[in-house]
């Protein structure tokens, strides 16, 4: 009887701008080149380039098959990295809701290799979503930098624009979009201005689309 050996998760974060996707799109090729069968997934809500496609700034596109948030949609990842998939692929992870994470834990458990690439923290500078959960328990952890549009050095921060204006802390969380309304910003160029008087609406309730 073949023995099961664990798989493990990489992590591939940073601001919008960074290479995120560019970095998942060459690790999944790699693998292919490494004779290994890959299944590549996406959220439904990053429709940009296509709702079939992952796509890099750069203009690099893979097929991907674009999944719901809903509980039953997550588990149906199960069904789909069958016995002959050995590396799974998920871009825009912070899009998904919290049961992804025990979705990737037992596709560790039966041997896959998961990458994965989101922001790590959203256009209010703080932790995105699952993305703690999932850099915790990441084998291997890889933080990409931008470049500042404003001054030129290195980019943590994503920063919404909205009619040329810096968008307000109580905006909804996921805005899904490209330069025409974020820009990649360093720790002194982000603005991001809260209002006391105002309740931090959870993540999973602010959720607008363009």
């Amino acid at each position: 009887m073949k023995q099961l050996y664990k798989g493990r998760l990489e992590v591939v974060c940073g601001s919008m701008f960074s290479g995120k996707t560019e970095e998942l799109l060459r690790r999944l090729k790699r693998a292919e080149y490494a004779k290994k069968n890959v299944l590549t997934l996406k959220h439904h809500l990053d429709n940009r380039a296509s709702y079939t496609c992952i796509a890099s700034h750069n203009g690099q596109k893979r097929e991907a098959f674009p999944m719901g948030g809903s509980t039953a949609r997550i588990n149906k990842i199960l069904e789909l990295a069958q016995d002959d998939v050995d590396v799974l692929g998920i871009d825009e992870i912070q899009f998904f809701p919290k049961n992804i994470v025990d979705v990737v834990k037992e596709l560790i458990d039966m041997g896959k290799t998961i990458i994965v690439s989101g922001l790590d923290m959203d256009f209010r500078g703080e932790p995105f979503g699952i993305m703690p959960t999932l850099l915790a328990l990441a084998d291997n952890i890889t933080k990409l930098k931008a470049i500042c549009v404003i001054c030129g050095k290195e980019a943590h921060n994503t920063q919404r624009i909205i009619n040329g204006m810096p968008a307000k802390y109580d905006d909804p969380i996921i805005l899904v979009g490209a330069s025409e309304c974020y820009e990649a910003r360093c720790r002194d160029c982000f603005v991001m201005k809260k209002d006391p008087m105002k309740v931090h609406t959870p993540q999973t309730q602010t959720i607008a689309q363009i």
